[in-house]
Protein backbone atom coordinates (compact mmCIF):
# COMPACT_ATOMS: atom_id res chain seq x y z
CA UNK A 1 0.00 0.00 0.00
CA UNK A 2 0.97 3.13 -0.45
CA UNK A 3 1.15 3.82 3.08
CA UNK A 4 3.85 1.30 3.00
CA UNK A 5 2.15 -1.08 5.58
CA UNK A 6 1.34 -3.74 2.54
CA UNK A 7 1.77 -7.16 1.85
CA UNK A 8 1.37 -7.62 5.70
CA UNK A 9 -1.32 -8.10 8.30
CA UNK A 10 -2.30 -5.11 10.79
CA UNK A 11 -2.25 -6.52 14.36
CA UNK A 12 -5.12 -4.64 16.57
CA UNK A 13 -4.79 -5.50 20.27
CA UNK A 14 -7.89 -4.96 22.17
CA UNK A 15 -9.20 -5.88 25.80
CA UNK A 16 -11.43 -8.99 25.96
CA UNK A 17 -14.74 -7.52 27.14
CA UNK A 18 -17.93 -7.78 24.55
CA UNK A 19 -18.04 -4.22 24.17
CA UNK A 20 -14.29 -3.58 24.08
CA UNK A 21 -14.66 -6.24 20.95
CA UNK A 22 -17.15 -4.33 19.65
CA UNK A 23 -15.57 -0.99 19.44
CA UNK A 24 -12.50 -2.53 17.93
CA UNK A 25 -14.20 -4.45 15.15
CA UNK A 26 -16.14 -0.66 14.32
CA UNK A 27 -12.51 0.68 14.22
CA UNK A 28 -11.05 -1.78 12.23
CA UNK A 29 -13.98 -1.85 9.39
CA UNK A 30 -13.44 2.09 8.75
CA UNK A 31 -10.37 1.18 8.20
CA UNK A 32 -10.74 -1.69 6.04
CA UNK A 33 -12.98 0.27 4.09
CA UNK A 34 -10.70 2.66 3.72
CA UNK A 35 -7.71 0.17 2.76
CA UNK A 36 -9.26 -2.51 1.09
CA UNK A 37 -5.61 -4.41 0.42
CA UNK A 38 -4.78 -4.63 3.82
CA UNK A 39 -5.06 -7.28 6.01
CA UNK A 40 -6.03 -6.86 9.91
CA UNK A 41 -6.07 -9.27 12.43
CA UNK A 42 -7.57 -9.11 15.90
CA UNK A 43 -5.48 -9.41 19.08
CA UNK A 44 -7.13 -9.72 22.37
CA UNK A 45 -6.19 -10.02 25.80
CA UNK A 46 -7.03 -9.25 29.77
CA UNK A 47 -6.25 -6.47 31.62
CA UNK A 48 -5.65 -6.06 35.23
CA UNK A 49 -9.02 -3.72 35.04
CA UNK A 50 -10.32 -6.90 33.77
CA UNK A 51 -9.50 -9.07 36.25
CA UNK A 52 -10.16 -7.03 39.70
CA UNK A 53 -13.26 -7.18 39.87
CA UNK A 54 -13.82 -6.76 43.89
CA UNK A 55 -12.42 -3.65 44.31
CA UNK A 56 -13.92 -0.52 43.44
CA UNK A 57 -11.47 1.36 40.23
CA UNK A 58 -10.65 4.61 42.16
CA UNK A 59 -9.08 2.31 44.94
CA UNK A 60 -6.82 0.32 42.92
CA UNK A 61 -5.06 3.39 42.23
CA UNK A 62 -3.69 2.62 39.11
CA UNK A 63 -3.63 5.03 36.10
CA UNK A 64 -3.28 2.30 33.14
CA UNK A 65 -5.62 -0.16 34.48
CA UNK A 66 -7.18 -0.99 31.50
CA UNK A 67 -4.22 -0.03 29.64
CA UNK A 68 -1.07 -1.27 30.62
CA UNK A 69 -0.99 -4.58 28.98
CA UNK A 70 -1.70 -4.01 25.47
CA UNK A 71 0.53 -1.02 25.53
CA UNK A 72 3.35 -3.82 26.88
CA UNK A 73 2.00 -5.20 23.62
CA UNK A 74 2.64 -2.58 21.83
CA UNK A 75 6.22 -1.74 22.96
CA UNK A 76 6.92 -5.78 22.04
CA UNK A 77 5.89 -5.16 18.42
CA UNK A 78 3.71 -8.07 19.06
CA UNK A 79 0.67 -5.69 18.31
CA UNK A 80 0.53 -2.42 15.93
CA UNK A 81 -2.09 -0.25 17.41
CA UNK A 82 -4.93 -0.53 19.89
CA UNK A 83 -8.05 0.52 20.53
CA UNK A 84 -9.15 1.90 23.24
CA UNK A 85 -11.77 3.91 25.21
CA UNK A 86 -10.41 7.59 25.03
CA UNK A 87 -11.77 8.06 28.82
CA UNK A 88 -9.64 4.66 29.94
CA UNK A 89 -6.48 6.80 28.56
CA UNK A 90 -4.27 8.98 31.36
CA UNK A 91 -3.60 12.18 30.00
CA UNK A 92 0.08 11.44 29.99
CA UNK A 93 0.69 8.34 27.65
CA UNK A 94 4.45 6.48 28.53
CA UNK A 95 7.16 7.87 26.42
CA UNK A 96 7.31 5.96 22.70
CA UNK A 97 3.20 5.97 22.72
CA UNK A 98 0.58 8.28 20.86
CA UNK A 99 -2.99 8.60 19.92
CA UNK A 100 -3.31 8.40 16.08
CA UNK A 101 -6.83 8.47 16.04
CA UNK A 102 -9.78 10.30 17.92
CA UNK A 103 -13.10 8.92 16.05
CA UNK A 104 -16.16 10.36 15.92
CA UNK A 105 -17.31 10.66 19.61
CA UNK A 106 -20.88 8.95 20.31
CA UNK A 107 -23.17 10.33 22.30
CA UNK A 108 -21.52 11.44 25.86
CA UNK A 109 -24.17 11.60 28.41
CA UNK A 110 -24.12 8.96 31.24
CA UNK A 111 -27.21 7.31 30.99
CA UNK A 112 -30.15 5.34 33.84
CA UNK A 113 -30.84 1.96 33.93
CA UNK A 114 -33.75 1.01 35.84
CA UNK A 115 -34.41 -2.43 37.21
CA UNK A 116 -37.49 -4.09 35.47
CA UNK A 117 -39.29 -2.96 37.98
CA UNK A 118 -38.79 0.27 37.89
CA UNK A 119 -39.30 0.29 34.42
CA UNK A 120 -41.38 3.99 33.33
CA UNK A 121 -39.05 5.58 36.46
CA UNK A 122 -37.17 8.34 36.42
CA UNK A 123 -34.14 9.20 39.05
CA UNK A 124 -36.28 11.56 40.62
CA UNK A 125 -39.53 9.08 40.89
CA UNK A 126 -37.90 6.08 42.71
CA UNK A 127 -38.97 5.30 46.34
CA UNK A 128 -36.82 7.19 48.99
CA UNK A 129 -33.06 5.00 49.84
CA UNK A 130 -33.25 3.33 46.35
CA UNK A 131 -29.89 1.94 46.06
CA UNK A 132 -28.31 3.12 42.81
CA UNK A 133 -24.84 1.42 41.16
CA UNK A 134 -21.89 3.17 39.77
CA UNK A 135 -18.24 2.69 39.94
CA UNK A 136 -17.72 6.06 39.18
CA UNK A 137 -16.51 8.75 41.92
CA UNK A 138 -17.73 11.49 39.44
CA UNK A 139 -21.62 9.99 38.88
CA UNK A 140 -21.78 9.59 42.39
CA UNK A 141 -20.54 12.96 43.60
CA UNK A 142 -23.00 15.32 41.42
CA UNK A 143 -26.16 12.46 41.64
CA UNK A 144 -25.53 12.52 45.90
CA UNK A 145 -26.30 16.32 45.68
CA UNK A 146 -29.07 16.42 43.34
CA UNK A 147 -30.63 12.85 44.66
CA UNK A 148 -29.92 12.91 48.44
CA UNK A 149 -32.99 11.09 49.14
CA UNK A 150 -31.28 8.11 47.22
CA UNK A 151 -28.17 5.65 48.13
CA UNK A 152 -25.30 5.08 45.85
CA UNK A 153 -23.16 1.95 46.18
CA UNK A 154 -20.05 0.17 43.93
CA UNK A 155 -20.90 -1.81 41.05
CA UNK A 156 -18.27 -3.40 39.08
CA UNK A 157 -17.51 -5.43 36.07
CA UNK A 158 -18.20 -5.31 32.63
CA UNK A 159 -21.09 -4.06 30.96
CA UNK A 160 -22.78 -7.66 30.56
CA UNK A 161 -22.08 -8.13 34.11
CA UNK A 162 -23.61 -5.23 35.52
CA UNK A 163 -26.51 -5.67 33.58
CA UNK A 164 -26.86 -8.84 35.12
CA UNK A 165 -26.35 -7.71 38.59
CA UNK A 166 -28.72 -5.09 38.12
CA UNK A 167 -31.56 -7.31 36.65
CA UNK A 168 -31.33 -10.56 38.33
CA UNK A 169 -31.00 -9.58 42.02
CA UNK A 170 -32.83 -6.87 44.24
CA UNK A 171 -29.62 -5.07 45.05
CA UNK A 172 -29.87 -2.31 42.87
CA UNK A 173 -32.93 -0.59 41.84
CA UNK A 174 -31.21 1.38 38.69
CA UNK A 175 -27.63 1.71 37.64
CA UNK A 176 -25.64 4.30 35.86
CA UNK A 177 -23.84 3.61 32.71
CA UNK A 178 -22.13 5.76 29.42
CA UNK A 179 -24.87 6.39 27.12
CA UNK A 180 -22.01 5.32 24.44
CA UNK A 181 -21.95 1.58 25.27
CA UNK A 182 -25.53 0.74 25.85
CA UNK A 183 -25.77 2.09 22.12
CA UNK A 184 -22.84 0.04 20.91
CA UNK A 185 -23.82 -2.63 22.31
CA UNK A 186 -27.24 -2.73 20.88
CA UNK A 187 -28.59 -2.48 24.16
CA UNK A 188 -29.95 1.35 23.64
CA UNK A 189 -33.94 0.81 24.84
CA UNK A 190 -32.79 -0.02 28.04
CA UNK A 191 -31.84 3.50 28.79
CA UNK A 192 -34.45 4.48 31.32
CA UNK A 193 -33.33 8.52 31.73
CA UNK A 194 -30.57 10.36 29.58
CA UNK A 195 -28.84 12.80 32.05
CA UNK A 196 -28.52 16.14 30.93
CA UNK A 197 -25.21 18.18 31.46
CA UNK A 198 -27.52 20.01 34.11
CA UNK A 199 -27.95 16.99 35.84
CA UNK A 200 -24.38 15.00 35.28
CA UNK A 201 -21.19 16.37 33.99
CA UNK A 202 -19.69 13.89 31.55
CA UNK A 203 -16.10 12.13 32.20
CA UNK A 204 -12.89 13.44 29.98
CA UNK A 205 -13.17 11.24 26.60
CA UNK A 206 -16.61 9.77 27.41
CA UNK A 207 -18.06 8.34 24.04
CA UNK A 208 -14.78 8.74 22.11
CA UNK A 209 -12.83 5.81 20.46
CA UNK A 210 -8.98 6.60 20.74
CA UNK A 211 -6.76 4.38 18.64
CA UNK A 212 -2.82 4.35 20.27
CA UNK A 213 0.26 3.41 17.66
CA UNK A 214 3.75 3.63 18.49
CA UNK A 215 4.81 7.48 18.32
CA UNK A 216 7.89 6.71 15.54
CA UNK A 217 5.85 4.11 13.70
CA UNK A 218 5.29 6.51 10.57
CA UNK A 219 3.13 3.82 8.55
CA UNK A 220 0.51 3.24 11.14
CA UNK A 221 0.27 6.60 12.29
CA UNK A 222 -0.51 8.12 8.29
CA UNK A 223 -2.91 5.10 8.15
CA UNK A 224 -4.85 5.61 11.27
CA UNK A 225 -4.80 9.17 11.27
CA UNK A 226 -7.83 9.07 8.37
CA UNK A 227 -9.86 8.36 11.24
CA UNK A 228 -9.37 11.51 13.40
CA UNK A 229 -13.11 13.17 13.69
CA UNK A 230 -11.96 16.97 13.90
CA UNK A 231 -14.32 18.25 16.32
CA UNK A 232 -13.98 15.47 18.39
CA UNK A 233 -10.35 15.81 18.48
CA UNK A 234 -10.67 19.59 19.65
CA UNK A 235 -12.95 18.83 22.35
CA UNK A 236 -11.09 15.91 23.87
CA UNK A 237 -8.30 18.17 23.69
CA UNK A 238 -9.16 20.45 25.68
CA UNK A 239 -10.85 17.92 28.33
CA UNK A 240 -7.88 16.07 28.32
CA UNK A 241 -5.57 19.23 29.02
CA UNK A 242 -8.36 20.39 32.00
CA UNK A 243 -7.89 17.11 33.58
CA UNK A 244 -4.39 17.21 33.20
CA UNK A 245 -3.47 20.56 34.65
CA UNK A 246 -5.69 19.65 37.32
CA UNK A 247 -3.68 16.28 38.03
CA UNK A 248 -7.20 14.43 37.81
CA UNK A 249 -7.38 10.72 37.80
CA UNK A 250 -10.33 8.09 38.82
CA UNK A 251 -9.25 8.64 42.17
CA UNK A 252 -11.02 12.15 42.26
CA UNK A 253 -14.38 13.67 41.06
CA UNK A 254 -13.82 15.68 37.72
CA UNK A 255 -16.44 16.39 35.08
CA UNK A 256 -16.50 17.97 31.89
CA UNK A 257 -18.80 18.83 29.11
CA UNK A 258 -17.66 19.97 25.91
CA UNK A 259 -19.64 21.92 22.69
CA UNK A 260 -18.11 23.37 19.60
CA UNK A 261 -20.53 25.60 17.54
CA UNK A 262 -19.46 28.08 14.91
CA UNK A 263 -15.77 27.69 15.41
CA UNK A 264 -15.92 28.16 19.41
CA UNK A 265 -15.24 25.50 21.69
CA UNK A 266 -17.46 26.20 25.20
CA UNK A 267 -16.10 24.01 28.04
CA UNK A 268 -17.18 23.64 31.50
CA UNK A 269 -15.08 21.75 34.33
CA UNK A 270 -16.00 21.22 37.41
CA UNK A 271 -14.33 19.41 40.49
CA UNK A 272 -16.44 18.00 43.32
CA UNK A 273 -16.03 16.61 46.84
CA UNK A 274 -16.94 12.78 47.43
CA UNK A 275 -20.21 13.59 48.53
CA UNK A 276 -20.80 16.74 45.81
CA UNK A 277 -21.36 19.20 48.80
CA UNK A 278 -18.34 21.65 47.73
CA UNK A 279 -17.60 22.23 44.02
CA UNK A 280 -16.77 24.09 41.70
CA UNK A 281 -18.00 24.57 38.23
CA UNK A 282 -17.19 26.91 35.53
CA UNK A 283 -17.27 27.68 31.55
CA UNK A 284 -14.98 29.40 29.36
CA UNK A 285 -14.75 29.45 25.51
CA UNK A 286 -12.32 29.97 22.73
CA UNK A 287 -11.96 30.16 19.00
CA UNK A 288 -10.71 27.40 17.14
CA UNK A 289 -11.56 28.43 13.76
CA UNK A 290 -7.80 28.05 12.20
CA UNK A 291 -7.10 27.14 9.05
CA UNK A 292 -5.30 24.14 7.85
CA UNK A 293 -1.72 24.91 6.90
CA UNK A 294 1.17 22.92 4.95
CA UNK A 295 2.58 20.16 6.93
CA UNK A 296 5.65 21.18 6.28
CA UNK A 297 8.54 22.04 8.71
CA UNK A 298 9.17 20.62 12.62
CA UNK A 299 5.61 20.40 14.21
CA UNK A 300 4.72 17.18 12.26
CA UNK A 301 4.73 15.04 15.58
CA UNK A 302 3.54 17.49 18.02
CA UNK A 303 1.47 15.86 20.56
CA UNK A 304 -1.32 17.83 22.52
CA UNK A 305 -2.58 15.62 25.37
CA UNK A 306 -0.87 12.33 23.81
CA UNK A 307 -3.00 12.92 20.79
CA UNK A 308 -0.90 13.47 17.28
CA UNK A 309 -3.44 14.87 14.66
CA UNK A 310 -1.36 16.49 11.91
CA UNK A 311 -5.14 16.82 10.15
CA UNK A 312 -6.68 19.17 12.48
CA UNK A 313 -4.85 22.90 12.25
CA UNK A 314 -2.73 23.38 14.58
CA UNK A 315 -3.74 26.77 15.69
CA UNK A 316 -7.18 24.98 16.99
CA UNK A 317 -5.64 22.05 18.62
CA UNK A 318 -3.13 24.58 20.34
CA UNK A 319 -5.91 26.74 21.17
CA UNK A 320 -8.26 23.82 22.69
CA UNK A 321 -5.63 22.95 25.09
CA UNK A 322 -5.06 26.33 25.90
CA UNK A 323 -8.95 26.24 26.63
CA UNK A 324 -8.61 23.33 29.22
CA UNK A 325 -5.35 24.76 31.01
CA UNK A 326 -7.60 27.95 31.68
CA UNK A 327 -10.13 26.67 32.62
CA UNK A 328 -8.11 24.13 35.05
CA UNK A 329 -6.11 27.36 36.94
CA UNK A 330 -9.54 29.21 37.40
CA UNK A 331 -10.77 26.57 39.23
CA UNK A 332 -7.18 25.96 41.00
CA UNK A 333 -7.46 29.44 41.30
CA UNK A 334 -10.83 29.13 43.32
CA UNK A 335 -9.54 26.27 45.45
CA UNK A 336 -10.09 23.08 43.40
CA UNK A 337 -6.47 21.98 44.46
CA UNK A 338 -8.05 21.69 48.61
CA UNK A 339 -11.80 20.34 47.32
CA UNK A 340 -9.14 17.82 45.11
CA UNK A 341 -6.98 16.48 47.69
CA UNK A 342 -9.58 15.95 50.40
CA UNK A 343 -11.48 13.46 48.03
CA UNK A 344 -8.71 12.21 47.48
CA UNK A 345 -7.68 11.73 51.38
CA UNK A 346 -11.15 10.70 51.80
CA UNK A 347 -11.10 7.72 49.00
CA UNK A 348 -7.77 6.66 50.24
CA UNK A 349 -9.05 5.94 53.61
CA UNK A 350 -12.19 4.86 52.85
Amino acid sequence: GENGVGGRAIRVGTRRSQLARIQTNSVVEMLRELYPDLCFEIVAMSTIGDKILDTALSKIGEKSLFTKELENALERNEVDLVVHSLKDLPTSLPPGFTIGAVCKRENPLDAVVFHPKNCGKTLSRLPEKSVIGTSSLRRAAQLKKKFPQLEFRDIRGNLNTRLKKLDEKEDFSAIILAAAGLKRMGWENRIGELLSPEDCLYAVGQGALAVEVRAKDQEILNMVSALHDADTVLCCIAERAFMKRLEGGCSVPVAVNSVLKDGQLYLTGAVYSLDGSDSLKETMQTSVNYPQQSEDGPNDDVQHVGITAKSVPCQAQEAAENLGVELASLLLSKGAKHILSVARQLNDAC
